[in-house]
């Protein structure tokens, strides 16, 4: 016994599990005193509820949706809905804050001014405040009859954009989505395993290829979706007060977009703009050195090395924004933040539709986390970190 005592790595052992079974106690004891709350005041728990039908509507659906419909289905749309504006949000902002960071950079004083000028205006107003802004400005819009159009084809009112839409069958969306990440999964799985083989691989023939395969399966399944005897576009018609047919995104869905668009466009030029001050001068002076353009300087010597310091700031920011997309709730916006919260107060299922919403939040931002991880250790060069540190040359 007393050696046991005497042996550090037992006495730790030891103290860990004390404090594992302290936590364990704490959590079931907190979780019989709210049991016993809930029981008291006639509140059921479980997740029972979810095959009960919600009994109000939603303004903006990617799936079919009836009031009839139950919990589970409303709040799979939320989860849908979230990740469909969240996703589509982390893309524009993405490129035009690498836009924005390559102006902050340039040697145009013009550019410089206006990415300065952008960076400062949307980094330093709240996000909810343009939110409130962007929505404000939809609604001031004209109505239906007298909305803004273009080319007979897109109409711009205070109900939201309109505009010519695919008609195809529901799949056809999920379906192309799958076929584009299982090619860039093939397309990365037979490089990295050519490269095993020591065989030599043109990343731009690669790409070319990946995108070939694409572009043919997806026009084979849309001659495949086109229903039989319909065309290929629908264009909306204005009939009566509103718009019919074609494509609808409400100002609620591309308020908050824009929002947190202009919003994360700031801060990723920022860090875009540190990425590329970051690469040490000599190594873009020994670019110049051996001949190289501009262009390929940026392609082949600036850029993959600025993407080594960007990588990890954009991830937390991607995360970041992600969750930036409760504040939907403010404007309307039917994401899962508010689905959950009208949930609450038609079943009270309180505990149990809290317990939901973060399990979906992390999910989607545990993904993302991932995937950032994933291609943070693809671009790392062995040893770049420790050379830069101690100052030795390449």
């Amino acid at each position: 016994m007393l050696n046991i005592l005497r042996d550090k790595k037992a006495r730790d052992n030891a103290l860990q599990a004390c404090a594992l079974a302290l936590v364990v106690m704490i959590v079931t004891a907190l979780g019989i005193t709210t049991y016993n709350n809930l029981t008291e005041q006639g509140i059921t728990s479980g997740f029972g509820f979810l095959e009960r039908s919600t009994g109000w509507d939603i303004p903006f659906a990617l799936l079919d949706y009836s009031i009839r419909d139950p919990y589970w289905r409303v709040l799979l749309i939320g989860f849908l809905n979230t990740l469909f504006i969240g996703v589509i949000s982390l893309a524009f902002a993405t490129v035009f804050g690498a836009l924005i960071g390559i102006a902050r950079i340039s040697a145009n004083p013009l550019l410089r001014f206006l990415g300065s000028v952008y960076v400062e205006i949307f980094r330093n107003i709240p996000l909810i405040l343009q939110a409130f802004f962007w929505y404000a400005m939809a609604m001031h819009l004209p109505p239906p009859r007298r909305a803004f159009e273009w080319e007979e084809a897109v109409f711009l009112s205070s109900r939201g954009i309109y505009m010519p839409a695919l008609n195809v069958a529901p799949w056809f969306y999920a379906t192309v989505v799958l076929v584009a990440v299982s090619a860039v999964t093939g397309a990365v799985i037979w490089r990295r395993r050519a490269r095993a083989a020591g065989r030599t691989v043109n990343t731009a023939y690669l790409l070319a290829g990946c995108a070939g395969v694409f572009a043919v399966m997806a026009a084979g399944l849309l001659i495949v979706a086109v229903p039989t005897g319909e065309t290929l576009l629908e264009y909306p018609v204005l009939k009566g007060l509103r718009f019919d047919g074609g494509m609808h995104v409400i100002p609620e869905f591309y308020a908050l977009a824009l929002s947190i668009i202009a919003f994360g466009s700031a801060y990723i030029g920022e860090i875009v703009r540190g990425g590329f001050n970051a690469v040490e001068r000599g190594q873009l002076d020994s670019a110049k050195a051996l001949g190289l353009k501009p262009w390929m300087i940026l392609l082949h010597v600036h850029l993959p090395l600025a993407l080594r310091a960007i990588v990890p700031p954009l991830g937390n920011m991607y995360v970041w924004l992600m969750k930036a997309t409760t504040l939907g709730i403010a404007i309307g916006f039917s994401d899962l933040f508010m689905i959950v919260s009208t949930s609450i107060n038609q079943s009270g299922q309180t505990i149990e539709l809290l317990a939901l919403m973060m399990t979906g939040f992390f999910i989607i931002n545990y993904s993302i986390s991932l995937l950032m991880n994933l291609l943070n250790r693809a671009i790392a060069l062995k040893g770049y970190e420790v050379h830069r540190r101690t100052g030795a040359e390449l």
